[in-house]
């Protein structure tokens, strides 16, 4: 005998879980904020400056990483463009270089 035969079908709860799950939600957040207050080192002036430090040192960091990420790909479309010409010019040398070859297959 399977599982399934002993256990019987399974039968879904009629409840919906969305009400439980916003009040664990609520309840959760009011927690982890009364305990951001009572284990908080510093005061709320402090931490708010040490918070718009930090947010000033990310912003910048992500500004230089930006910046540079820029300067990377000018220099990669400069490459490309290089590689485009050369490639040009060497299907241009080609092309005359295979036209005679060409003509005397035709005959």
């Amino acid at each position: 005998m399977t599982d399934y035969e002993r256990f019987g079908d399974y039968q879904p709860s009629e409840r919906s879980t969305f009400g439980t799950a916003i009040t664990f939600l609520c309840i959760g957040l009011g927690v982890g904020s009364l305990v951001a207050l009572l284990v908080a080192p510093q005061s709320g002036r402090k931490t708010r400056n040490m918070l718009r430090r930090r947010y000033e040192d990310a912003f910048d960091a992500v500004s230089e990483k930006a910046e540079n990420l820029r300067d990377r790909a000018g220099e990669w479309r400069d490459r490309g463009s290089e590689f485009a010409d050369s490639a040009r010019e060497w299907a241009e040398n080609t092309k005359e270089k295979v036209r005679p070859l060409g003509k005397a297959f035709k005959k």
